[in-house]
C-alpha cells in the first residue's frame, strides 16, 4: 500500500473533520453533532454545578444555631423552607444530612394544629413553600405533616366555603374564585388573592403528588384564567391580548399588576404584564392539565418568546426604569420552574433567534454570582436579603440541571 505523503495526510484528515462537522462547512452532523452536543451538555453541566456548589457552600455558613436560615424575627419561615429545600434536592447533599435535618426540625417546629407551616402572618405562602420542601424528603414523618399541610393549603382557597374579605359570597362568579391570598389573621382566607401565592401553592400541591384533575387545580384555573391579559377568554374590560398577567384582581374584577397600568389605544385604562407573574400563571395552566395547545398556554408562550429576556424582569421596566430588576432572582427561580414543566428546552423568540433557556440561564447567573457564593438583588421585595436571592438562583439551576439530564444542548 502507498504511504501518503505528510502533505496529502494532514489534507485528508482535514476532509475528514469537514465531512464530519457538515458537507458545506454548516452545523455539526451524525457523530460530530453528537460529540459537540454532548461537549457542551458537559460543560453546561459543569457550569451550574459549580454555581451551585458555591451557592450551597455560601447557604451553609449561613444556618442559624436554632437550625433555621432566618436572620430575626421578623422574616418568615418561607426563607428556612426555601433553603431546606435547595439542600434536599441536591444529589450532593439531600435530605438525611444533619444540618438538613436540623433545618426540617425547625420549620416543623412552626407547624399548628390546624396543619398550616408559619409563624404569624402569611399563613398560605409559608406552608406552600414549606409542603415543597417536605415534599423532597422521604422521611414518614415529613409525608405526614406534609399532607396536613396540603389539608390546610385546599381549605384556604376561595371557594363557596369561605367568606370574601368584604362578607360576600364566593361563588364560581365572584373574582376570587379559585385564588389563595397570603392568609393569616382573618383566617385562611384572609386578603385578597393574588397569582403569586396562587402560583407558588399550586407548585405546592404538585409536588405533594396532587394529580391536575383534582378539583383545588379546576377552581384555581378559573382564577389564574382571570389574571390573563388574553381578552378570548378573559372578559375583563382592562384585559388586552399580550397573553402576559398581571399580579392581582379585587372584588371588582379590577386586574392590578406590579407593573403598572397603561392607556389602550381605544383610551382603555389597561392592567401591564409582567415577567415572574407570566411564567407563574403558565406553570400554573400546566400544573392543571392545560396542554401546549390551548389557547391560553399558547398565549402565555407567545409573551415569554415576545419579551424575552435574563436582564431583568421583563414589563418591570415599562412601569419605572429603577424597578426593572425589581424581584429578578423569584424572576429566575420562576422562570426555571415554568420551563422545566412546559418541557421545551429551545425557544425562538419574537425576532426569530433561538435559545437554550438552561445555558443561558447558567450563563447569566454564573455571571452574577459574587465572590462568596451569594447573590443579591435590590431592596424591593425582600431581595437584598442574599439568602433569599441564592436560594432561588441555586432553585432555578437545579431545574436547569434536571432538565439538561432529559435534553442535551443541541
Amino acid at each position: 500500500m502507498r504511504r501518503t505523503s505528510g502533505f496529502a495526510g494532514m489534507l485528508a484528515a482535514a476532509l475528514v473533520i469537514v465531512v464530519a462537522v457538515s458537507p458545506l462547512y454548516g452545523q455539526p452532523t451524525g457523530a460530530g453533532a453528537k460529540a459537540v452536543s454532548d461537549a457542551r451538555t458537559r460543560q453546561a453541566v459543569a457550569d451550574a454545578r459549580a454555581v451551585v456548589d458555591a451557592g450551597l457552600g455560601y447557604l451553609k455558613g449561613q444556618q442559624q444555631p436554632d437550625g433555621s436560615w432566618q436572620r430575626g424575627p421578623r422574616e418568615p419561615v418561607a426563607i428556612t423552607a426555601l433553603v431546606v429545600r435547595a439542600f434536599a434536592a441536591d444529589e450532593k447533599v439531600g435530605p438525611g444530612a444533619d444540618f438538613v435535618r436540623k433545618g426540617y426540625d425547625r420549620l416543623l417546629a412552626e407547624q399548628k394544629p390546624d396543619g398550616g407551616i408559619y409563624k404569624d402572618l402569611l399563613a398560605n405562602y409559608n406552608t406552600a413553600i414549606a409542603v415543597s420542601a417536605l415534599a423532597a424528603s422521604p422521611d414518614p414523618a415529613h409525608k405526614e405533616a406534609m399532607g396536613r399541610a396540603v389539608a390546610y393549603l385546599k381549605g384556604a382557597q376561595f371557594s363557596d366555603a369561605i367568606a370574601a374579605p368584604d362578607g360576600g359570597k364566593v361563588d364560581v362568579n365572584h373574582p376570587y374564585y379559585g385564588g389563595w391570598g397570603y392568609g393569616g389573621s382573618r383566617g385562611p382566607g384572609g386578603g385578597r388573592p393574588d397569582l403569586s401565592n396562587t402560583n407558588v401553592v399550586l407548585e405546592a400541591l404538585s409536588d405533594a403528588g396532587l394529580k391536575p384533575d383534582d378539583p383545588a387545580y379546576q377552581r384555581a384555573l378559573k382564577f389564574v384564567q382571570r389574571l390573563q391579559n388574553h381578552s378570548e377568554t378573559n372578559p375583563s374590560p382592562w384585559a388586552g391580548d399580550d397573553g402576559g398577567f398581571v399580579y392581582g384582581i379585587n372584588e371588582k374584577g379590577e386586574g392590578n399588576s406590579a407593573a403598572g397600568e397603561y392607556d389602550g389605544a381605544d383610551g382603555r385604562k389597561m392592567v401591564r404584564s409582567y415577567g415572574s407573574m407570566t411564567y407563574g400563571g403558565l406553570k400554573s395552566m400546566i400544573y392543571g392539565g392545560l396542554s401546549k395547545d390551548d389557547p391560553r398556554v399558547k398565549a402565555a408562550w407567545d409573551w415569554i418568546r415576545n419579551h424575552w429576556t435574563l436582564d431583568e424582569n421583563p414589563g418591570m421596566r415599562a412601569a419605572d426604569p429603577k424597578d426593572a430588576e425589581a424581584g429578578l432572582f423569584y424572576y429566575y427561580q420562576t422562570f426555571g420552574r415554568a420551563l422545566g414543566a412546559y418541557d421545551e428546552p429551545r425557544i425562538t423568540d419574537g425576532s426569530g433567534n433561538q435559545h437554550d433557556w438552561r445555558v443561558e440561564l447558567i450563563r447569566e447567573l454564573k455571571q452574577r454570582q459574587r465572590p462568596d457564593g451569594s447573590f443579591v438583588g435590590i431592596g424591593k421585595w425582600m431581595e437584598d436579603n442574599p439568602v433569599l436571592c441564592t436560594t432561588f438562583s441555586v432553585l432555578a439551576l437545579q431545574e436547569a440541571l434536571g432538565d439538561l439530564k432529559e435534553h442535551p444542548v443541541e
